[in-house]
């Protein structure tokens, strides 16, 4: 028997001090339909959230960078409290030469721009062949005027950026790099026009960091092979983005990288699917959640096994002294349960067998 417990956990809601508005939306609206004493909403900033680690979780389950994801698991170690860590990271995008560029930009540039690119699952930068470059940039530069008009900056469907610390982080990273699309920038409305680069290095500073903004830097490699080395020369990422009409190049890349997940000819849509299983790996994080995952992630999968006081000589063979009769009784028993496991097989697959002679002649011949 196995016990599961979970369903009525009480939770600590910690929102980030850096999303104000969000954070006083959580604070405002969970008191109103759940118990502030089972559900409490801690606001603050780096001094409450040290507070709240030094506490004793069951579980802790944490959004954000890398950085933070390491200071959350030191903390969490001290008690042995287990952690799910969503950390997003540079999520790779392969656009093959053979797919359909304009249908792969259209989706690329969607997938890079909702919420002025800050989402942890953003398209962080593209591999493609060196050949293909220039249509990609022409593509995804009609579709950035279709999305957001000649003038994202006064289009009420583009965002901005969070802070202007973080406007400074993003413009930054663009030293040193080729502007091919956008570039425009206004601090004082923490602005950062739709932008992408072209010809980017792996040095470059953009390729340093998780973007986390409006940036698209745009890497030429000779082909898929390539691209499947720089990825694995990299931290592994929370997903990895495909692009191609050859099933034969989308299951190399699947089998040869490693990644959180992996979403082929689209964006961001994985995460809308409830049935699959969503998290990170190694930097980009640890466990799974949506669905029935997070009711299994945030459980504890207690196994119970209940014996009687009777037959018991049966457990004698068990006890000392373990003379040798005994011990052929135990290697007697051991064979037989084996033994039998595989009759049980062999049963289930001449009752298959039978059924599927039963529907041919029912429902075919």
């Amino acid at each position: 028997m196995v016990e599961e417990e979970a369903g009525g956990n009480a939770v600590v809601v910690k929102p980030s001090e850096v999303c104000t508005h969000t954070a006083k939306v959580m604070e405002d609206l969970l008191p109103r339909y759940l118990d502030k004493e089972l559900y409490p909403v801690v606001t603050g900033g780096a001094s409450e959230t040290q507070e709240l680690l030094r506490q004793r979780f069951d579980h802790i389950f944490y959004t954000g960078s890398s950085a933070v994801g390491k200071l959350v698991m030191e903390a969490a170690a001290r008690h042995l409290s287990p952690v799910t860590l969503e950390l997003g990271g540079k999520s790779p995008c392969y656009v093959d030469k053979d797919c359909d560029l304009a249908v792969a930009s259209r989706r690329i540039t969607w997938g890079k721009f909702v919420n002025c690119g800050q989402t942890c699952i953003a398209p962080d930068y593209v591999l493609c062949e060196p050949g293909i470059q220039d249509r990609l940039l022409q593509e995804m530069r009609s579709c950035i005027k279709e999305f957001y008009t000649d003038d994202p900056k006064s289009f009420p469907d583009y965002g901005r950026i969070i802070n202007q610390r973080h406007f400074q982080r993003v413009t930054a990273l663009l030293e040193g790099s080729m502007v091919a699309i956008g570039g425009d920038s206004d601090e004082s409305q923490c602005y950062i026009a739709p932008t992408v680069l072209r010809d980017v290095k792996p040095e470059a500073k953009v390729m340093q960091e998780e973007i986390f903004g409006p940036v698209l830097p745009i890497l030429p490699v000779s082909g898929p092979d390539e691209a499947i080395r720089f990825i694995n020369s990299r931290e592994k990422p929370l997903v990895l983005y495909i692009f191609s009409s050859s099933n034969k190049v989308i299951k190399q890349m699947i089998a040869e990288t490693s990644s959180g997940g992996v979403l082929a000819n689209d964006c961001l849509v994985h995460y809308t699917v409830s049935a699959l299983p969503f998290g990170g790996v190694g930097h980009s994080g640890m466990g799974r959640y949506h669905g029935k995952c997070t009711f299994d992630q945030l459980s504890n999968l207690r196994s119970c096994l209940i014996k009687t006081l009777s037959m018991e000589v049966v457990n004698k063979m068990r006890y000392p002294p373990h003379t040798a009769e005994r011990l052929r009784w135990a290697r007697v028993l051991l064979l037989t349960r084996v033994r039998l496991g595989r009759l049980r097989q062999l049963a289930l697959f001449a009752l298959l067998g039978v059924l599927a002679a039963f529907m041919y002649k029912r429902f075919i011949k």
